[in-house]
C-alpha cells in the first residue's frame, strides 16, 4: 500500500512562522500530496503562524497552548481524517527532502509492517555533536525490527521518532492509540506495544528529513531527567527491552571517536555533558523523591507537573 491520496500528515506548531515555515511548506508542497491532506494544530502561536498555514493552503486547527499533550494531542488531531489509511507525523523543525513521503509509505507494502519512521539528517548549520547524534541515531541502511530484535538491540529496538514518523491507523488504535499521560515518549511506547503485539516497525533510511538540534547543557540535562520520568513511571520499557545504560555507554563511546577524528577540542565538553545527562536520567529516576516545585525547574516540559496539559485532550 503506497498510495499517497490514502495518508494524512499532521504537524503540531507553535510559533512556526519564520524563516523555517518556508521551508517546511516548500518540502511538503513537493511530495504529491493535496494541502488538504496536511493538518496543522497549531498551540496559540503568536506569531502569524495561522495565517501562515492558511495561505499554503493546509488545514488548520487551533488548540489553547496549555493543553498541548505529546500522546493526547496526536491521538485526538486523529478525528480530523477518518478515511486515512497511514498517519503521518511530522515536527514544524523537520524538512523533508523530496520523495521522503513515497519513500515512507512505501514500507506499509509488507502487511506486518505497523510502523515507520524515515532518516533524520543534522542540519546544514550543525555542529561535531549535534552531527554525531544523527548520524549514531539514524544509520545509512534500513532494517525491519520485530519483538526478536530486543535480544540483540535491547532498548533501542523501540526507538522511534514522531518528528517523522508514520503508523498504519487501524493498527495504532487497536493499541490503544498514543498515551496521554506521559512527559515524553508516546512514540517510544506505541513501538514498544506494537512490537509485544506481534507487528514489525520499519526504519526506512531512504525517507529522509532535515532535523536536528543544538542543545546547551542545561537543556541536555532537562531532557534526560524527563527520559528518566519516563522509565520510572513507565518500567515495564525497561524490564521488557532491557536498561538504558548499555545503549548509553556505546554511544558515548562512539561520540569519543567521531570527535577525536573531527574536533577533538570538544572532548572534554563531551565528558562535561555526558555526566550532565546522566545526573538528569538518574534524577529523574527518583523524581517520586523530589518536590513539584523542584521537578518543574528540572525538566523540559514543566507543564506536566501542573497537571495542565496532562491526561487531557487536545
Amino acid at each position: 500500500m503506497t498510495d499517497l491520496d490514502s495518508i494524512a500528515l499532521i504537524i503540531p506548531t507553535l510559533n512556526a512562522a519564520s524563516a523555517e515555515w518556508a521551508s517546511l511548506a516548500r518540502a511538503i508542497a513537493i511530495q504529491g500530496v493535496s494541502p488538504q491532506q496536511v493538518l496543522i494544530v497549531d498551540s496559540e502561536s503568536t506569531d502569524g503562524t495561522g495565517q501562515r498555514v492558511v495561505d499554503s493552503g493546509f488545514r488548520l486547527v487551533s488548540i489553547p497552548r496549555a493543553r498541548f499533550n505529546h500522546g493526547g494531542t496526536r491521538q485526538w488531531a486523529l478525528q480530523f481524517f477518518p478515511e486515512a489509511e497511514i498517519i503521518v507525523y511530522l515536527t514544524q523543525d523537520a524538512i523533508l527532502v523530496e520523495h521522503a513521503l513515497r519513500s515512507l509509505v512505501s514500507a506499509f507494502r509488507d502487511p506486518k509492517i505497523a510502523a515507520a519512521f524515515g532518516r533524520q539528517l543534522p542540519r546544514k548549520a550543525a555542529g561535531p555533536v549535534e552531527t554525531h547524534a544523527r548520524l549514531y541515531n539514524y544509520s545509512r541502511d534500513s532494517s525491519i525490527r520485530s519483538l526478536a530484535s530486543r535480544d540483540s538491540m535491547g532498548l533501542k529496538s523501540i526507538f522511534f521518532s514522531n518528528s517523522f514518523g508514520a503508523y498504519r491507523r487501524q493498527v495504532l488504535e487497536s493499541i490503544g492509540g498514543f498515551p496521554t499521560n506521559v512527559i515524553l515518549g508516546e512514540d517510544t511506547i506505541v513501538a514498544a506495544r506494537l512490537l509485544l503485539s506481534g507487528w514489525n516497525i520499519a526504519y526506512v533510511a531512504e525517507a529522509q528529513a532535515y532535523h536536528s538540534h543544538s542543545l546547551s547543557t542545561i537543556e541536555e540535562f532537562k531532557r534526560y531527567f524527563d527520559t528518566g520520568v519516563l522509565h520510572s513511571r513507565e518500567p515495564w520499557l525497561l524490564k521488557e527491552f532491557g536498561g538504558a545504560s548499555g545503549e548509553g555507554l556505546r554511544f558515548v563511546k562512539s561520540e569519543l571517536r567521531y570527535l577525536w577524528r573531527n574536533r577533538p577540542a570538544l572532548i572534554p565538553l563531551a565528558f562535561l555533558r555526558t555526566a550532565t545527562k546522566l545526573a538528569g536520567y538518574k534524577l529523574g529516576r527518583v523524581e517520586r523523591k523530589l518536590g513539584r516545585s523542584l521537578k518543574q525547574r528540572l525538566s523540559m516540559h514543566h507543564r506536566f507537573w501542573t497537571g495542565v496539559g496532562h491526561n487531557e485532550c487536545p
